[in-house]
């Protein structure tokens, strides 16, 4: 009998393919089952994994211990994981930062009501970025953070963006205002503006015969998304779309300026660079499984964020390996 920690996939889009595709370099897991909303025969997938109907989750109670949501944030996750999260542990990567606090809330009440747990808003940006503010905030307690996004495609701003009455389709790039990372780097501790950190650009495909002034209105007024930034909007062609925006590559930074002594600047900084953000996301919220499963096992219900997880559990080494090889 296998002692691999049996995975789902919720949703088939960009980020769930790209769990499909790295899943498979995790030794100690198997890809279970693909929830879709869509009819599963139409699903064209890149394993042999069952594809199966979203209604009938329940029935895989017993079969999956952690469920990886890969719905957006916009307006999937918020109504999916509080749901699926009475009948699976679950892992997610809810990105709007200013509603964490009460999405934590409602998945975590969902969660303890079953003895899950559901690891909420992983990914890199909340997720890794978060681990990072953490450790620089700590070590330097007198000091600023800074994060800078970009440049890159945003998933969760695209996917907003095509929640927009008319938009067929649609991607976001941010971009970091290079004027303000240089003075963060140089320890002049600047008061930045979320608008003055980031500018966000945005390839619009409309819907024949459809309001584009008012689906530029509806983008540069999204509350949590668009209304602090300036924010270009360019109504393109699906072809253009295609050849120019198809990749999806991101990255980005973060800053923590600080003092020590009688004033040594100290700057730490991490930062990413990604050719793929769905299958970079995806492979955290690969370990991030794991480390929920672990939780679980050990009676730790309810929702947790990445700020709550030791950091050997998102490793599949052992205690062992892990401080002869990485510490």
């Amino acid at each position: 009998m296998s002692n691999k920690i049996r995975v789902a996939i919720c949703g088939y889009g960009n980020l769930g393919r790209g769990v499909e595709k790295e899943i498979v370099k995790s030794e100690d897991m198997d890809l279970t089952a693909i929830f879709t909303r869509r009819d599963p025969s139409s699903l064209v997938i890149n394993s042999d994994t069952p594809v199966v109907s979203m209604n009938e989750m329940e029935n895989w109670k017993e079969k999956i211990d952690v469920v990886i949501m890969c719905g957006g944030s916009a307006t999937d996750l918020p109504e999916q994981v509080p749901e699926v999260a009475k009948m699976f542990s679950t892992v997610d990567s809810f990105d709007t930062h200013a509603k964490i606090p009460e999405y934590f809330e409602k998945v975590d009440n969902a969660a303890k009501s079953a003895n899950n747990t559901s690891l909420i808003s992983g990914g890199w940006d909340p997720g890794m970025f978060s681990i990072m503010r953490v450790y620089a905030n700590s070590i330097l307690a007198e000091g600023n953070t800074y994060t800078f996004w970009g440049k890159g495609v945003s998933q969760g701003h695209s996917d907003a963006i095509r929640r927009v009455p008319g938009v067929k389709d649609a991607k976001q790039y941010t971009i970091p205002i290079e004027d303000a990372m240089n003075r963060v780097r140089s320890g002049e501790n600047p008061v930045l503006t979320t608008g003055e950190k980031h500018l966000r650009e945005c390839f619009v495909v409309a819907e024949d015969g459809a309001d584009k002034a008012e689906i530029e209105r509806q983008i540069k007024t999204m509350p949590n998304y668009f209304d602090e930034y300036e924010t270009t909007v360019h109504f393109i062609s699906e072809e253009e779309l295609k050849a120019n925006h198809s990749k999806m590559p991101h990255g980005g930074f973060v800053i923590h300026s600080g003092e020590t002594g009688d004033g040594n600047k100290q700057i730490i900084e991490y930062s990413l660079k990604l050719d793929s953000n769905p299958e970079f996301t995806a492979s955290v919220l690969i370990c991030l499984a794991r480390a929920t499963y672990r939780l679980n096992q050990e009676g730790k219900f309810g929702a947790k964020t990445v700020l709550d997880v030791p950091p050997a559990y998102f490793s599949k080494k052992s205690g062992e390996e892990l401080r002869k090889e990485l510490l």
